[in-house]
């Protein structure tokens, strides 16, 4: 029997489990994009771009598809996409399971000021000029248009289109992972003095947060949004167990 899975990705870790999965035999395997991205990564994997129409679409594509297992394994951030695909698991009665990569913890040295949305981040940088390093998405970066004072590094996997009306800004193009050092070189060659940033959590992305510590320089983080209660876990490895487990059958769980 194939037993059909869909993966609601964009993160690395959603690429290596829908690689993962897809090896064996007994499982058909689709990983879902939102289509936020002009060029993804290859995935290796069926891939389906684009939104479903939120809960109702959702559900109605996991009936059609005769989905067996939904996996969320999408952004810490992406917490609408998370909360409709509880809503729409539960309303179509299929299972779910969430990859839920663990956040960063400051450790002895950082300077982090905490914030609850990329609004309190703007709040946060206060009155004075400032060199801020945003590494948010480029969606959320209009937001610093309510603080003109400052000059900013934007760096982005796309072009941010439209710019944001901002009089004092540098954009770069790349894609992770950034190492340390040459984060701590970037740094220090745009005079960094204050650094946005999400708790993505992963080593892809931490680069920036080590060299801050090493430089000194203060660092607002957004506090991640609450997720919907559903069984996860942390790595991939351990989320395949899951799902291992979830297939074997009834008499063979020892249930």
């Amino acid at each position: 029997m194939t037993h059909r899975i869909l993966i609601l990705g964009g993160t690395t870790e959603a690429r290596q489990l829908a690689g993962k999965l897809v090896a064996r035999a007994d499982l058909s395997v689709t990983l879902s994009l939102a289509g936020r991205t002009e060029s993804p990564v290859a995935q290796g994997v069926p891939v389906r771009t684009g939104g479903f129409g939120g809960v109702q679409g959702l559900a109605a594509y996991l009936k059609e598809a005769g989905t067996d297992l939904l996996i969320d394994a999408t952004h810490p951030y992406a917490a609408r996409i998370s909360a409709n695909a509880a809503q729409a698991a539960r309303r179509a009665g299929v299972p779910i399971m969430a990859l839920r990569r663990p956040g960063w913890e400051p450790v002895e040295g950082d300077r982090w000021t905490l914030v609850d949305t990329v609004a309190d981040a703007v709040q946060a940088l206060g009155a004075a000029s400032r060199r801020t390093f945003l590494a948010l998405g480029r969606q959320e970066v209009g937001a610093f248009e309510a603080a003109l004072q400052h000059s900013y590094l934007i760096r982005s996997v796309d072009p941010v289109e439209p710019r944001p009306a901002v009089p004092d800004a540098t954009y770069l193009l790349a894609r992770g992972p950034f190492r340390e050092a040459d984060e701590r070189a970037l740094l220090v060659e745009h005079g960094i003095d204050v650094i946005v940033s999400k708790n993505s959590g992963g080593e892809a992305t931490y680069g920036k947060i080590a060299a801050a510590r090493a430089l000194g320089i203060e660092v607002i983080m957004v506090r991640r949004p609450a997720l919907p209660d559903v069984p996860s876990a942390e790595t991939v490895e351990a989320l395949a167990d899951m799902v291992d487990h979830f297939l074997e059958p009834v008499a063979e769980r020892g249930v």
